[in-house]
C-alpha cells in the first residue's frame, strides 16, 4: 500500500512539474517570426510620403538629389555579409581635402524598421558634404529580413567600417556623429546611448565610445513611454512588433531594452532633437533631456510648427533641418576643440 501511495505522490508532482512549464510556455510566447519574409517591402518612398503628405500641405516639394563638381560620392561599398546577402554604404565627401580631417556623419533611414532604403537621404548626405562633414549612409538589416538586435549590429560595423576607413576617407574617427530620421532616428539615439554606457554590454566592444554626436530627426525615445503609439496590434501588427517579434504585452522587457531612454544618461553624447508637429513621434523626448541636462549635456530642440512627419524630406524644412544640423555639430565639435 506504502509503495502504491509514493508511485501516485510521484506522478502527481511529474504532471504538477509538466503544467508549470506549460504555463511558462503559454505566458513567454514563442518569438514570432511572421514578418521575416526576406522579401523587401517597398511601401515606404520619398513620393509615397508625399502623396500622404500633400493632401495637407499641398506646396510641399520633394527634395532631389543634386549634381555637384564639388562633392565626390562612392556607392554600394560592402561593408559587411550575410551569407549571399550584402550590406552596403555609400560616402559623400567634400571633392576639396581640406586641411583637418572631415567629420563624419553616418545618416540612419527611416521607414519602420520594415521598410525604406538609404538612398532616401542621399540629397541631405550631399548637402551635407558641400557643408564640408563626410557623409555615410548604410543599409541595416530590416525586419522583412533580421529581428531585433541585427539592425544594431550591422550599424555597430558601419561605425567600425568608418573607423578602419579613417585614413582612406579623411574621416576623423575622434568626430564622428550618428543622424537618423523616424526609425533611423531612434536607432541613431539608440545607437549613441548604449555606444558611450560602460555598463552596457555591446554586441561590438571595438567601436565603444565612438559616437560623439546624436541628430534625431523625429525618431522615439522609448518603445514604452505613455506617449509611445508603437505597440498597438488592434487593427494591424504593428511596425515594432514586427521588428522584436513579440507584442509589448507578450515582451515588454524587450521593448524597455530596445529603448534609449533606458540608457540615456551622464555618458550620452550631446543631441539635437530636430521635431515634426506629431506628437507620437518624440515619444520619451522630454524625458531623455531631463536627464541630458541633470548631467550637464548639450543638448537642443528644435520642431517645426504645423508639419508632417516626413517633414525633413520636402521643401520647405529641408534647408532648415541643414542648417540646425550644421550649428548644432559646428557648436559640439568647437567645444570638443577647447
Amino acid at each position: 500500500m506504502e509503495y502504491f501511495y509514493k508511485r501516485k505522490e510521484l506522478k502527481l508532482k511529474i504532471y504538477c512539474t509538466i503544467s508549470f512549464f506549460c504555463v511558462c510556455l503559454h505566458t513567454l510566447q514563442a518569438q514570432s517570426l511572421v514578418g521575416v519574409t526576406g522579401k523587401a517591402d517597398t511601401s515606404f518612398t520619398n513620393y509615397s510620403a508625399w502623396l500622404s503628405a500633400i493632401k495637407k500641405y499641398p506646396t510641399i516639394k520633394i527634395v532631389e538629389p543634386i549634381s555637384s563638381s564639388s562633392i565626390v560620392e562612392k556607392k554600394n561599398i560592402v561593408y559587411k555579409k550575410y551569407g549571399e546577402r550584402l550590406l552596403l554604404l555609400d560616402v559623400f565627401s567634400p571633392k576639396i581635402k581640406p586641411k583637418k580631417k572631415n567629420i563624419a556623419i553616418i545618416i540612419l533611414h527611416g521607414g519602420g524598421w520594415r521598410t525604406g532604403n538609404r538612398a532616401q537621404h542621399y540629397p541631405m548626405a550631399q548637402r551635407l558634404a558641400q557643408l564640408g562633414y563626410s557623409c555615410i549612409t548604410p543599409a541595416y538589416s530590416l525586419s522583412t529580413d533580421a529581428l531585433f538586435p541585427n539592425a544594431i549590429d550591422d550599424i555597430n560595423e558601419a561605425i567600425l567600417w568608418v573607423k578602419k576607413k579613417a585614413t582612406m576617407y579623411n574621416f576623423d574617427t575622434s568626430k564622428i556623429a550618428i543622424l537618423g530620421f523616424s526609425a533611423g532616428g531612434e536607432l541613431a539615439a539608440y545607437i549613441g546611448a548604449t555606444n558611450t554606457n560602460p555598463t552596457y554590454a555591446s554586441h561590438n566592444t571595438a567601436v565603444k565610445n565612438s559616437i560623439k554626436a546624436v541628430v534625431d530627426i523625429d525618431g522615439i525615445l522609448s518603445f514604452v513611454h505613455p506617449e509611445s503609439g508603437e505597440g498597438d496590434d488592434s487593427k494591424k501588427i504593428s511596425a515594432a512588433t514586427y521588428w522584436f517579434g513579440y507584442a509589448k504585452k507578450d515582451n515588454p522587457t524587450l521593448w524597455s531594452e530596445a529603448s534609449a531612454l533606458t540608457y540615456t544618461g551622464k555618458y550620452t553624447p550631446p543631441t539635437l532633437f530636430i521635431n515634426s508637429a506629431v506628437d507620437r513621434m518624440h515619444a520619451g523626448r522630454n524625458d531623455y533631456i531631463k536627464m541630458l541636462q541633470e548631467n550637464n549635456i548639450y543638448t537642443e530642440v528644435k520642431s517645426f510648427e504645423n508639419s508632417p512627419h516626413t517633414f525633413c524630406l520636402f521643401d520647405p524644412w529641408f534647408e532648415p533641418t541643414l542648417l540646425y544640423i550644421d550649428d548644432f555639430l559646428k557648436k559640439v565639435f568647437a567645444k570638443k576643440n577647447q
